[in-house]
C-alpha cells in the first residue's frame, strides 16, 4: 500500500500540514516533532512524488475557479472578481463547473494536479462530504483557496460571509413581518454555509419563543421540479405557514411559482426572503427581499490571496477565515404594499 501524508498524519496524530511541513524541513516546525515525523516516515516506507515537487518549481501563468454552478447571478459575479484580479496579475483563468455532482469535482481537481495551473479558487458541491481528493491536491503541492461552500476540515484560507448571523436577521425581518410559521430551504445539510444559516434560522425562532418544526426544514437539491412539488405539498399540508426562508435564489423562484399555481399572494399571504444577488430582484412581481452577498469582493479576496502566497512562494497558505458582511436589501416580498400581485 502506498503511503501518503495523509496516512502519515493519522498515525502520528498530527495534521497533513504539519507532516508537510516537517518533510520540508520547514522552521515552523520544532526539532523534535520534525524528528519524529521524520522517522515515521522512514519507517513507514514514504516516498515524496516528485513529479509534484516538479510542478511545484514550474509556472503556468494560469489559474483555476472550480464552482459547482453557473446559472447563478452570485457565482458569475465570483467569476467576474477573480477574472479581474488573474489579468491584474497577468495570469488567466479556467473556469470548471462541477453542476454540483462531487465526483465531477474529483476528476477536475485531479485534472488539475498535471501542472495545467499554479492555484485554485473552488467552492464546494453540494454533493462533497469526503474531502481526500482535496487533501491529496494541497499535499501534491497545488494550493487552494475556498470561498463560500467552504471546507473547514483542511488547513488553508477561506473566504467567506457572516452567514450565520444573516441566517438569523432574515429569519427574524419575516418574524418582525409578522410570521410565525416559517419554512427553510435547504441547499444541502452538507455544505458549512448551509449549516450556518439553519443554525441562524433556529436561533431566530428561538429568540422570539417560535418553535421549531422539523417539517419546516425542507432538503431541496439540484432538480427543480422535485424542488417545486416539494414546496407545493408543504403549503398544501400545512395552511399556516406565511413565511419562507431560502438559502438560495433558485429556491425562492420556486416558491414564487408555486405560490402562483395555488393562487397565494406574495407578501399578503406569504413572505418570502433568500440569500440571492440576483440583478432582476427588483423586477420580479413582487420585488423579492434579499440578503446579498458581496460576490465580487469575495472572489478578488480569494484570488489575491492565492496570488500573494504564489509571489512569496510560501510553504503553506494561512489556516484562517476571511469574514465579509452580507447586506439585507428590504423589498415587497415581505413588506405590506398597495398594488395587489394577481
Amino acid at each position: 500500500m502506498k503511503v501518503d501524508l495523509k496516512m502519515l498524519a493519522a498515525q502520528l496524530g498530527v495534521s497533513v500540514s504539519t507532516v508537510s511541513k516537517a518533510l520540508r524541513d520547514s522552521h515552523e516546525i520544532g526539532a523534535n516533532t520534525k524528528q519524529k515525523i521524520i522517522a515515521k516516515a522512514e519507517e513507514l516506507g514514504y516516498k515524496p512524488n516528485p513529479y509534484a515537487s516538479y510542478l511545484r518549481h514550474q509556472k503556468s501563468k494560469t489559474i483555476a475557479l472550480v464552482i459547482p454552478k453557473i446559472d447563478n447571478s452570485f457565482f458569475l459575479q465570483i467569476i467576474d472578481g477573480a477574472e479581474a484580479i488573474a489579468a491584474e496579475k497577468g495570469y488567466h483563468l479556467l473556469v470548471y463547473v462541477t453542476h454540483e455532482d462531487v465526483q465531477k469535482e474529483i476528476s477536475i481537481i485531479r485534472h488539475l494536479q498535471n501542472g495545467r495551473v499554479d492555484g485554485i479558487i473552488m467552492s464546494l458541491s453540494a454533493t462533497t462530504s469526503d474531502y481526500h481528493h482535496l487533501n491529496e491536491c494541497m499535499e501534491n503541492g497545488l494550493p487552494i483557496v475556498f470561498f463560500d461552500r467552504v471546507c473547514h476540515e483542511i488547513e488553508t484560507t477561506k473566504v467567506i460571509t457572516d452567514d450565520f448571523a444573516c441566517g438569523f436577521k432574515a429569519t427574524e425581518h419575516l418574524i418582525e413581518n409578522g410570521c410565525k410559521k416559517i419554512v427553510y430551504l435547504s441547499v444541502s445539510e452538507k455544505l458549512s454555509i448551509d449549516k450556518k444559516r439553519m443554525q441562524g434560522y433556529q436561533e431566530a425562532l428561538g429568540k422570539h419563543d417560535l418553535l421549531l418544526n422539523e417539517d419546516n426544514i425542507i432538503r431541496c437539491s439540484n432538480d427543480e421540479k422535485n424542488n417545486h412539488e416539494l414546496i407545493r405539498n408543504r403549503l398544501l399540508a400545512d395552511t399556516q405557514i406565511d413565511g419562507f426562508f431560502s438559502g438560495v435564489e433558485s429556491f425562492a423562484l420556486s416558491t414564487y411559482a408555486v405560490c402562483r399555481e395555488l393562487k397565494i399572494k406574495i407578501p399578503e399571504r406569504i413572505k418570502v426572503i433568500c440569500f440571492a444577488n440576483l440583478a432582476t430582484t427588483d423586477f420580479l412581481n413582487p420585488s423579492l427581499t434579499t440578503i446579498s452577498q458581496p460576490a465580487y469582493d469575495m472572489a478578488s479576496l480569494a484570488a489575491t490571496t492565492l496570488f500573494k502566497h504564489l509571489d512569496k512562494k510560501r510553504s503553506q497558505l494561512y489556516n484562517e477565515n476571511i469574514v465579509l458582511k452580507s447586506s439585507l436589501v428590504v423589498r415587497e416580498s415581505t413588506t405590506k404594499r398597495n398594488k395587489e400581485w394577481i
